[in-house]
């Protein structure tokens, strides 16, 4: 019987490999295709839109924050991956009553590579596995002479930001900026004040959680005149699983891109 320590340090066993697998959390979903197990999975929620068009044929089971109950006993799965921060502690618990579930708590690489090694081991997948690890120790640090010092914005109404006990706060010390809000943990809700006084070379406007546009880029500059503003894709600072593996050519750019 193997015996596994999820993100939370609740230990799992697994009798046999899972062989219906509903997945709760977009960037995880991605990943387990990624380990060739497509064929497993049975379930993802509406904000699971990675791999295309291959994940367009899996049945949805609600969002996020609000699962279908029905629709994944329907589904009748005998592994259940969700994410402390993504889904709610009363889906959780209530899926909890009837399904075994591995909950992950991703906030750096070392956590994503647990992730990794985790499900090589349930689902016998080593070797494709361990390319991506390699890939993930080789991935680089930028190290510009100078770090720009960003805001990042996640929602409009109130504003809110990034604390430094987050995956998007890594990302940006990884990709060789300096969150002007490492102070605060969580996610923060900040003032106009709040950010004047931060004095950020930059506001990263991000696409995911608030939909953010170019609209909204307009607003922020009549707003903050003296500050570039710019839209970033969430995806390449948010999404902790093998999304990471294709950030690199992002952050070159996004780097010349901000003066």
């Amino acid at each position: 019987m193997l015996m596994i320590q999820d993100g939370l340090k609740r230990t799992l066993s697994f009798e046999k490999t899972p062989s219906r697998v509903i997945s709760l959390v977009p960037s995880l979903t991605e990943t387990l295709f990624d380990l060739g197990l497509e064929a497993s999975i049975v379930g993802r929620t509406k904000f699971c839109i990675h791999p295309k068009p291959q994940i367009e044929t899996v049945p949805v089971v609600g969002g996020t924050k609000k699962v279908r109950f029905e629709k994944i006993r329907a589904l009748k799965p005998n592994l259940i991956i969700a994410n402390k921060e993504e889904n709610t502690k009363r889906d959780i618990e209530q899926l909890l009553t009837e399904y075994s579930i591995y909950i992950s708590d991703i906030r750096s690489f070392e956590d994503l590579k647990k992730f990794i090694h985790d499900m090589a081991s349930i689902f016998e997948v080593q070797s494709i596995a361990n390319k991506m690890l390699d890939k993930i120790e080789q991935y680089p640090d930028f190290e510009p002479a100078v770090k720009k010092k960003v805001v990042y914005i996640i929602w409009q109404k109130p504003i809110m930001t990034v604390g430094n006990d987050t995956f998007i706060h890594f990302m940006l010390n990884k990709s060789g900026f300096r969150n002007a809000f490492e102070q605060k943990m969580r996610y923060p809700i900040i003032t106009k004040e709040d950010i004047i006084k931060a004095d950020p070379d930059c506001i990263f406007l991000s696409s995911e959680p608030f939909p953010f546009t170019e609209k909204h880029v307009r607003k922020f500059e009549r707003v903050f005149p003296n500050i570039q503003i710019k839209m970033v894709d969430g995806e390449m600072f948010s999404w902790y699983g093998t999304r990471v593996l294709q950030t690199i050519p992002y952050f070159k750019k996004l780097h010349l891109q901000c003066r």
